[in-house]
């Protein structure tokens, strides 16, 4: 029971203190639940965070659903998801009553300017540290860097691409490299 209330209390905190949704809460997830906490590993967190961003739903909800059911099962599935959200609901949930006169003071309307910025500094700074850790394989390379410009050429030309496309894209490139991998024998088929 008190692993499922520090699961609770845990991600009720990263639900509080990050704005700017999942990717932001990324990074803090990982400084949680990898390095202070250790309950799951970096390898762990990467393949949490590419599997977690395939599925429906936000990507720090899912995180904190896998952590939950990895540490206590399906009581701690829903302590670390209710834990996430909650925060994030009740805060929404308070502003809405007061929205319209709430956007109209200067400094709050300064201080979402900030945490706009902040909240991209705190996603650049989760795929840094990402990239820093990732095996530096000339495939993955050159995956990082065909992602990396369609991104920028996406948001600098304010293109419309449907995201479902782009990770039917990486589907398949992911399944091409993992043939050509099991044909020159560097994996075995699964």
């Amino acid at each position: 029971m008190k692993l499922i209330l520090e699961l609770f209390l845990t991600f009720s905190k990263i639900g509080l203190f990050t704005f700017g949704g999942g990717y932001a809460m990324l990074s803090l997830i990982e400084r949680i639940c990898v390095t202070r906490k250790e309950w799951i590993t970096h390898d762990e967190m990467m393949r949490i965070t590419v599997i977690a961003e395939s599925t429906p739903g936000p990507i720090a909800i899912n995180c904190a659903t896998y952590i939950g059911y990895k540490k206590k099962g399906l009581p701690g599935a829903l302590a670390a998801t209710f834990g996430v959200v909650l925060p994030s609901f009740l805060i929404i949930l308070l502003i809405s009553f007061f929205l319209d006169r709430f956007l109209e003071i200067k400094w709050v309307a300064s201080a979402f300017r900030g945490i706009k910025i902040a909240v991209g500094i705190l996603i650049v700074g989760a795929a840094v540290r990402m990239i820093r850790k990732m095996k530096k394989e000339p495939l993955t390379i050159v995956i990082l860097s065909i992602a990396a410009s369609a991104m920028m050429a996406i948001n600098i030309f304010a293109l419309r691409v449907s995201t479902i496309a782009l990770m039917a894209a990486a589907a398949v490139a992911g399944l091409i490299a993992y043939l050509i991998r099991c044909r020159k024998g560097k994996e075995e088929p699964k």
